[in-house]
């Protein structure tokens, strides 16, 4: 008997008012309610960090094998942006038992998927797909049980060992796909030459992938040189070290976004400083991070207690910088490693010191490795740091570190982690040092050197070693990087955007017509920057129309990110969290509203309701959020709505749009009769429908006048319908 736990229907922080062991507290106490369960299965799962929160609650609170399935879009990403690999690699790491996919997609879309996910993990992959996609007319799906069973026949050699069905699938499903099972497991089905052919390929790819780690949204695996950006320490750092002392989280933040546009792949978390809280304040700028920027984070403390909180907080799997050869640290913080399956960086010192040669070095990588091994923490999860000693003051090391490195890579086959800047302590011209030294050890077997990457001097570095080493094939990244430069520029040379607004037409606009504060502004809805965006409408509201603030700053920075989640270049947490600055500002706007007598900031009042006998929410909370942010006022009459009590909600709130969601075919009969008692009621009001078994045209066809394929199409509709 299985225990099957779904999502809990609320979003968890940042997307949401639920925290994280909040959910973690409901999951555990379905798990200790189920403790005749044989098995416990975990699906229908689009959040990683609810996943996360369950996963941990199944392993904490009982001994039995935990399957987990998300459901993904076509895009191969669920709908709050999680990456089938960011999937593998935090789900493998908690120690779970089977993962894959159900729902949302039938057998033929989820192909390509069970093929990458395959050659990301060596867990038994679980496949429930769809019967296709549904007829809302005649509640039928369009794949037969004959076809359905014959799409999971060619899946099957990619580590598919449980088959189940989900929406639309019956009996006669289960029975075809027990058939072609059989068929497999007796031979009777062979792969033709290309599909071996195919099968070889990425099974050469599987067993040859290297290390990763991940954010929810993004992996960064080590199949090159990778730069771990180095500013979120307050190590030499005045300012930031203000910064902590004063919880100045936008300077904190600003300090990560600047390393990400610069081209870090990873950034370093350290925020031990005397007279600060360490644990809190790493898991508070861990969330606030995460918010903010996709990349992977390294969590940098000695302290297992700041380490134990922080890890368990991280949605995805990060590195620990770090354990040494110490008996101590070995015993204190590799178990934390293997708990909530990160990787780790093992720094080349013990009880004696650093060594001074290579060789001793090496040796004290061997017994973290040996250690790490002895607990069942995978080799592919190690990094060693041979450590960086200063060439001002130890000038023989150099040499000696940049030999460890080399045997490390060499006879361990472990990737090799440096602190650049440390070569150049005390020494004129740091980046001339610092920059040789970075090219002596990508040579040796650096692959990840932990660097400023807002150095255009040191990202040079980098892009010329990929391209010299054939990393970068056809030059695509150093050109993008150097297409226009020459020496009149070199001050910005290779400084590649991504995900920035920077140099956005809308923002230079901005900037030229209402001056820098509006543009900075600007800047902080679209990063998501809730303090600075709110420090900054206080001031602008002294000097400028409180609806001109809105129409000619926020709603175009709103747009802007909208328009990126529509091109899929950034999610649905982005576009939450860009929201909700505007949100925040909206509230000081409407403050001074009320003190000055201006215009009402609301653009108009919307209705949502699930219809009758739908208990799904999630999307209609999500389409709130929006809305409220988008400054639209929103009466939310729950789920399993009463068809007369929209009815009745329309008429006294004298709406002009309505939105109505239904997930499941069999309440589509419900959304229509909602439709049908509208405008027989003669109500002045529009209707806007969205769920993920309608269609434009079924919607069209209840007698809706728009469809929303998601949140944010819903804005889209709100705004025109509304003029706004």
């Amino acid at each position: 008997m299985a225990l099957d736990i779904g999502p809990i229907g609320a979003l968890i922080e940042p997307l949401g008012d639920l925290t994280f062991e909040e959910a973690y507290d409901i999951f555990a106490e379905e798990v200790r309610a189920a403790e005749e369960a044989d098995v416990i299965v975990i699906e229908t799962m689009t959040d990683l960090y609810e996943t996360k929160a369950a996963v941990l609650a199944a392993k904490e609170n009982s001994d039995k094998p935990v399957y987990v399935t998300m459901t993904f879009e076509a895009n191969h990403r669920t709908f709050t942006g999680t990456a089938i690999a960011s999937m593998a690699l935090t789900l493998e790491g908690l120690g779970v038992d089977g993962i894959g996919f159900n729902c949302s997609l039938g057998p033929a879309e989820l192909v390509p998927m069970v093929k990458e996910l395959y050659t990301l993990t060596n867990l038994p992959i679980v496949l429930k797909p769809n019967a296709g996609l549904p007829d809302p007319v005649t509640n039928m799906y369009n794949v037969s049980p004959g076809d359905f069973a014959a799409t999971i026949a060619g899946l099957l050699p990619y580590g598919v060992q449980f088959v189940g069905g989900c929406c639309g699938t019956s009996p006669a499903y289960i029975q075809a796909v027990t058939e072609i099972v059989r068929k497999w497991e007796n031979g009777e089905i062979t792969l033709t030459a290309e599909e071996q052919a195919e099968f070889d390929a990425l099974t050469e790819k599987r067993n040859n992938r290297p290390l990763g780690i991940c954010s929810a949204q993004k992996a960064v695996y080590l199949d090159e040189p990778r730069v771990i950006g180095e500013r979120i320490n307050p190590t030499g750092k005045k300012m930031f070290q203000q910064a902590l002392r004063d919880q100045d989280m936008d300077y904190i933040l600003n300090q990560a976004i600047a390393q990400v546009e610069a081209g870090a792949d990873v950034l370093d978390v350290n925020v031990g400083l005397p007279g600060v809280d360490e644990k809190k304040m790493m898991c508070r700028v861990i969330k606030a991070l995460q918010a903010v920027v996709d990349v992977p984070l390294q969590i940098d403390s000695n302290d297992p207690e700041v380490l134990a909180a922080a890890l368990r907080i991280y949605n995805g799997k990060p590195i620990v910088n770090s354990v040494n050869g110490e008996e101590k640290s070995r015993r204190n913080i590799l178990p934390l490693v293997k708990q909530y399956g990160a990787a780790v960086v093992g720094l080349t010192l013990d009880e004696n010191g650093i060594a001074d040669k290579a060789a001793g070095r090496f040796a004290v990588a061997e017994k973290i490795v040996n250690s790490a091994a002895a607990i069942g923490i995978d080799k592919k999860n190690l990094l060693i740091d041979c450590l960086t000693l200063t060439a001002s003051a130890e000038q023989a090391a150099v040499a000696e570190t940049l030999e460890a490195v080399r045997m490390v890579k060499d006879r361990l086959g472990l990737p090799g982690v440096l602190g650049v800047s440390n070569i150049s302590f005390g020494l004129p011209y740091r980046e001339l040092v610092n920059t040789t030294f970075l090219t002596l050890a990508l040579q040796n077997g650096l692959m990840m050197p932990i660097m400023n990457p807002n150095s255009d001097a040191m990202m040079g570095v980098i892009r010329a070693f990929k391209l010299l080493m054939n990393y970068d094939k056809n030059a695509i990244a150093y050109t993008a990087a150097y297409q226009n430069y020459t020496p009149e520029t070199k001050a910005n040379a290779g400084a590649v955007t991504i995900a920035s607004a920077k140099d956005d037409p809308a923002e230079q606009q901005i900037r030229r017509d209402l001056g820098d504060e509006a543009a900075k502004l600007y800047l902080a809805v679209v990063r998501g920057l809730a303090s600075e965006g709110e420090q900054l409408t206080g001031k602008l509201l002294g000097e400028m129309d409180s609806m001109a603030l809105v129409n000619r700053v926020l709603i175009p920075a709103l747009d802007t990110v909208g328009a990126g989640f529509e091109k899929g270049r950034i999610y649905l947490p982005q576009l939450i969290l860009s929201a909700s600055v505007v949100q925040g500002a909206f509230g000081l706007i409407k403050e001074h509203i009320a003190v000055s007598g201006a215009e009402s900031v609301s653009k108009g009042k919307v209705i949502l309701a699930t219809v009758k006998g739908d208990i799904h929410d999630i999307g209609k909370n999500i389409v709130k959020v929006l809305l409220e942010n988008y400054g639209f006022t929103v009466i939310d009459l729950g789920r399993d709505v009463e068809i007369s009590a929209v009815v009745d909600a329309a008429r006294e709130h004298r709406v002009k749009l309505v939105g109505l969601s239904a997930l499941m075919t069999t309440t589509l009969g419900s959304m229509e009769q909602t439709i049908a008692a509208l405008k027989e009621a003669e109500l002045p009001c529009q209707v806007v429908v969205g769920g993920a078994v309608l269609t434009p045209e079924y919607a069209m066809q209840i007698g809706a006048d728009y469809y929303a394929k998601d949140a944010k199409e819903t804005v889209d509709v709100a705004r025109k319908v509304f003029g706004a």
